[in-house]
């Protein structure tokens, strides 16, 4: 991983501790997220490798990112403020949860430029991965647990603001 990487994760920890504060689940709780979200695609997302089993490595760890999304969303703290608009604050599981997707992504980066490479190799081999299918897998991680999170908790921020159900 180069500095500018991780400066961008830590910028992801950063807004995720920022969402520690209620806040109002407006446009912009939205937009800045997907814009943020869709910038680190353009950047690394250009091609989907196909060969061997790449879409079995990138649907897997999308899947665990789909999880960590929906699980950050139903731990995020949903209600509705004295105007009648949600209000959102992101809990400790919540936060526990975005922070353990970036730290394993972060983590595995930085294993496999400092030693961890071979046993990858070894791995993606016997596995018919290429080298190709592990960040465009780990990017699309971060994408849809981002995507998750963002639904889960505007779903369940409408479904209060109009009186459908009762979130915690």
């Amino acid at each position: 991983m180069t500095t500018s990487e991780y400066l961008l994760n830590a910028a992801f920890v950063l807004l995720v501790l920022r969402q520690m504060r209620e806040r109002e689940l407006d446009r912009r709780s939205v937009i800045v997220p997907l814009v943020l979200m869709f910038f680190v695609g353009a950047q690394y997302l250009h091609t989907v490798p196909s060969a061997g089993n790449d879409l079995v490595l990138i649907v897997v760890l999308a899947g665990v990112g789909l999880t960590l999304g929906v699980l950050g969303g139903f731990a995020t703290h949903v209600r509705v403020g004295d105007n009648g608009i949600a209000l959102a604050r992101v809990g400790w599981i919540a936060v526990g949860l975005l922070v353990a997707g970036i730290g394993a992504r972060m983590a595995f980066a930085f294993a496999v430029g400092h030693g961890f490479e071979p046993t990858v190799r070894s791995f993606s081999i016997a596995h018919q991965i290429t080298a190709a299918a592990w960040p465009v897998a780990l990017v699309l991680m971060a994408m849809v647990e981002v995507g998750a999170r963002i639904a889960v908790v505007q779903f369940r921020g409408r479904r209060l603001a109009t009186g459908s159900i009762v979130c915690s």
